[in-house]
């Protein structure tokens, strides 16, 4: 009943994300640390997953949100591999707000990924290993081709990014919670924006009247 009305705040977050000009939204539905779990729990995840594609993939149609998913797939089942393609493709030409669900990710098992390509890619000649830098490494990461996050939000009372998009949040406004994840709702989401506007983003410059930034800017 956790896991149902986890979904469900997910779910409404991302129609109240979409009505606030979030361009980007990524949830981490399912860590590769989460296969440590009961085996019954996890059948019962996937379960969720898979009925909400069934259910949602028409609606966030007709929001105009592209769905993508990010994470290892090789231990997925055939069946929600396929309701997952399906899903994709019926959304990959829109363009309201892109929504990237996380399944069998960790930002770990991202960077190795992405090093092990790098080697095969210098390995076969197609990259000389002195050009291999930060730029090699974030395009062959789940997130190639978009920018860093902006906020991250943890929710639950947890002060730890648990392994989520680790290179790529080198920069982001990390903001923490008690609030439990099934009880985040619209007032909660607004709150997190307020507090990002008011951040000071610096980038690791010095800041002076030209060149501060501010992240509601």
């Amino acid at each position: 009943m956790g896991h149902k009305a986890g979904q469900d705040a997910a779910e409404k977050i991302i129609t109240t994300a979409r009505e606030r000009g979030v361009e980007t939204l990524t949830l981490f539905a399912f860590s590769s640390e989460n296969w440590q779990r009961p085996a019954d729990e996890v059948k019962q995840l996937f379960g969720l997953l898979a009925g909400a594609l069934e259910r949602q993939v028409d609606r966030l149609a007709e929001g105009g949100i592209r769905l993508r998913f990010i994470g290892n797939r090789k231990d997925l089942s055939p069946a929600l591999l396929e309701s997952m393609d399906r899903a994709e493709a019926r959304t990959a030409h829109l363009g309201n707000m892109l929504l990237n669900v996380a399944v069998s990710y960790g930002g770990r098992w991202d960077i190795a990924q992405a090093t092990r390509r790098i080697a095969e890619d210098v390995a076969a000649g197609r990259l000389d290993a002195d050009k291999v830098d930060e730029r090699a490494v974030a395009s062959r990461l789940a997130l190639a081709g978009l920018q860093d996050p902006d906020l991250f939000i943890r929710t639950g009372g947890e002060s730890r990014v648990s392994n989520f998009v680790l290179w790529n949040l080198a920069y982001t406004e990390l903001y923490f919670t008690d609030c439990l994840w099934p009880d985040f709702d619209a007032a909660e989401l607004d709150a997190a924006l307020a507090w990002y506007a008011g951040r000071q983003r610096r980038f690791g410059r010095v800041p002076d009247a030209d060149t501060e930034i501010k992240a509601g800017a």
